[in-house]
């Protein structure tokens, strides 16, 4: 019993002041989920790049793309086309520069790191893997290397980077829902645009999303520590009340 009944008890969950923030194991299991979800389909891939086990899915949903490609599904796709290629870059690096105008050093390097080796080492190093053909005709300029999709990656990633770094906890249920339409529009736009088969698309957003989840739990206690002496120094600087 407490020597002062008017005072509570803590919670037996609170942590003491300075103890590092725990992991949830849920983003890691998601995020290895959904990387093995990319991974498994590149080693299907491989062996014969021209003519993977699910070519017919493929076939069949680039024929429903077939068009006509015109009218406000291409104004969509043309944007999202810009949005994922060299041009979207803007994005992160606005993104980039808004923490470190904020003096979030780690948020910043989280940013720049992820999203870097997300696009570089997983997206690319994937593409060298299974180096598949693109389908016939693409509608806008294109590289090597089909599987998986960058631009569908991109968005995922970017997607997890945000929420992680700028969404409040309370917010972040509408923000991933938000966010998984956003990253279906840019799967349908590279199938539309004939820039990628529907399963580089559904691989490049597994990658992209896992990484990113990955990364964040690796992370998170000093993303954690950071958003805590924020929150502790905006308290500090806020004026008090008048007194009447």
């Amino acid at each position: 019993m407490s020597s002062n009944p008017l005072t509570p008890s803590p919670p037996l969950t609170e942590r003491p002041p300075g103890a590092a923030p725990r992991r949830r194991p849920g983003a890691l299991a998601a995020g290895l989920l959904l990387l093995a979800v990319a991974t498994l389909p590149a080693l299907a891939v491989r062996p014969d790049p021209a003519n993977p086990p699910f070519q017919d899915l493929d076939d069949r949903w680039l024929a429903w793309m077939g068009g006509p490609h015109d009218g406000p599904y291409a104004v969509l796709a043309a944007a999202l086309n810009w949005f994922g290629g060299p041009l979207g870059v803007v994005v992160p690096l606005a993104l980039l520069f808004f923490l470190l105008l904020r003096r979030r050093w780690t948020s910043a390097g989280f940013l720049l790191g992820v999203y870097l080796a997300g696009n570089l080492l997983v997206v690319q190093g994937l593409k060298h893997l299974v180096d598949r053909p693109r389908p016939a005709n693409p509608l806008v300029r294109v590289d090597h290397g089909s599987f998986p999709s960058g631009h569908a990656a991109g968005a995922a990633l970017l997607v997890v980077l945000v929420g992680a770094l700028l969404v409040p906890a309370a917010r972040r249920r509408a923000w991933w829902l938000g966010g998984a339409v956003f990253t279906l529009a840019m799967m349908w736009s590279r199938t539309w645009l004939h820039a990628h088969w529907l399963t580089d698309t559904a691989a490049g957003a597994a990658a992209g999303a896992g990484a990113g989840l990955v990364a964040w739990w690796l992370c998170a206690p000093a993303l954690a520590r950071e958003s805590a002496r924020d929150r502790r120094g905006a308290a500090a600087t806020t004026p008090a009340p008048a007194v009447p």
